[in-house]
């Protein structure tokens, strides 16, 4: 296995592709709100959670509420937090969102099952996010919100998120029924997950850590039968405080029998832990960073 290392992207071509990233996601979370959520009443947090019960209660046409709404929150922001924290980045997204909504208002693919609109809406809008947020950017919205509340009414920004996502799942119950908040939660739900996986991948990669007495043995038969890298930590034992040092390798998902068989025939009352290693950068694997 010959691990190349690959060539850094170049600065103009890094802002070209943050730059496809802001527009391809803010479209795919147009395209599933009016998709999804909008035609099955799934108001699941948000300014487009907004724009779906003002549209409801109000005729209001949901571009015109995204579109004043991530506007007024923005130079709301500009004025109470101090400074532009994702700069022209978040200008893009908070125009362009209610533009592509307004042009695919429209788009009507028949799916009228709540369920159906909650899943998959919430796979597109997540979708769209993680690829947003993976360019360091942001469509503007609630988030700005939440933050000005974490700022001047303390608590993490997660509770702060959450209040606002909950007031509008809260607006859903009264407007459209229990039945279709619970609806939203699941879109919710969804929608964060989704973002996780896109922001970190589906954790094709492992980690393991080896404790072993044999562990020269063990080190030098892993790098010549797996080929993988293998870092020497210093440990010491609970119970006996002796000195163990533990082995950490980092292997891909096919990798794993390999690893354990190897591990077993040099030692086998090596104690090994696997686990998921949600993100790995570095020489030897995909780089599946956020682009900065």
């Amino acid at each position: 296995m010959v691990n190349r290392k690959r060539k850094p992207m170049s600065k103009t071509a890094l802002k070209w592709v943050n730059g496809i990233q802001i527009f391809t996601g803010t479209a795919v979370v147009a395209v599933s709100y009016n998709a999804f959520l909008l035609p099955n009443s799934i108001a699941s947090g948000g300014v487009s959670g907004l724009a779906t019960l003002l549209e409801a209660a109000l005729n209001i046409e949901p571009a015109v509420t995204i579109g004043i709404t991530n506007v007024l929150l923005f130079i709301l922001g500009l004025l109470l937090l101090g400074g532009l924290q994702y700069g022209a980045k978040t200008i893009i997204g908070t125009l362009f969102l209610p533009f592509i909504v307004y042009f695919t208002r429209n788009w009507d693919i028949g799916i009228d099952d709540p369920l159906l609109g909650a899943l998959f809406g919430g796979i597109g809008v997540g979708f769209g996010l993680g690829l947003v947020f993976r360019a360091s950017a942001s469509t503007g919205g609630t988030d700005l919100l939440a933050q000005i509340i974490h700022k001047y009414a303390g608590g993490t920004l997660g509770t702060s998120v959450f209040i606002m996502d909950g007031l509008i799942v809260t607006g859903s119950a009264f407007i459209f029924g229990l039945e279709f908040a619970l609806y939203a939660l699941i879109s919710l739900f969804v929608t964060g997950r989704t973002i996780d996986v896109v922001q970190t991948g589906l954790g094709y990669a492992k980690v393991a850590f080896v404790i072993t007495k044999h562990e020269e043995t063990v080190r030098k038969s892993i790098l010549k039968e797996v080929d993988r890298g293998v870092t020497k930590l210093e440990g010491r034992g609970g119970f006996t405080n002796d000195a163990r040092p533990v082995l950490m390798c980092v292997v891909n998902r096919g990798e794993v029998t390999r690893l354990k068989r190897v591990i077993q025939l040099q030692d086998p009352e090596a104690f090994v832990v696997v686990s998921n290693a949600s993100e790995v950068l570095g020489q030897g694997f995909e780089n599946q960073g956020n682009s900065v």
